[in-house]
């Protein structure tokens, strides 16, 4: 059966389908990323099945994951990069557009830190305090010995 087909499974027909919410949040964009990975196709002789309840692949969760983000405006090659990465906790952007994170706010969206918070705005980050006899967090770099930088990942997979 095709992920866009009808179930023909008896729990599915008395259930019916899960309802998308109508404004989408992030927390329902994080469970659609946990459904469509934990309820993945898994192969067997009969057929595909779901790999969490055994139920017909594609089960009622894994649709309503699909459909979610489908909404919040991922493909279905990004929603296939999702499953094949494996990772339910993966991070996709929100709100998402299709070149990644909309642009930040302007400042005028946001009240003013010394008016709302009370708390002035400091205009250069503190240097941390350093305990006597601790060992720096950074090596230091020695000749004939390169320090790698720290491996960047990326924050979700990409469909391609």
């Amino acid at each position: 059966m095709r992920v866009g087909e009808q179930s023909t499974d008896p729990i599915d027909q008395i259930l019916g389908e899960v309802p998308v919410p109508t404004p989408l949040t992030p927390e329902d964009v994080r469970l659609a990323v946990r459904a469509v990975v934990v309820h993945a196709a898994e192969e067997w002789p009969s057929g595909p099945l779901c790999r969490n309840d055994g139920a017909s692949y594609p089960c009622r969760l894994h649709r309503w994951g699909r459909r979610v983000l489908t909404e919040h405006g991922l493909n279905e090659r990004q929603i296939d990069a999702l499953v094949r990465h494996g990772n339910p906790f993966v991070h996709v952007p929100f709100p998402f557009t299709v070149n990644g994170p909309a642009p930040a706010r302007t400042p005028a969206a946001y009240p003013s830190r010394t008016a709302a918070g009370g708390h002035a705005v400091r205009a250069q980050p503190v240097p941390r305090a350093v305990v006597p006899g601790a060992r720096p967090a950074v090596r230091p770099g020695y000749p004939g010995r390169p320090v790698a930088p720290p491996a960047a990942a990326p924050r979700w997979p990409r469909a391609s």
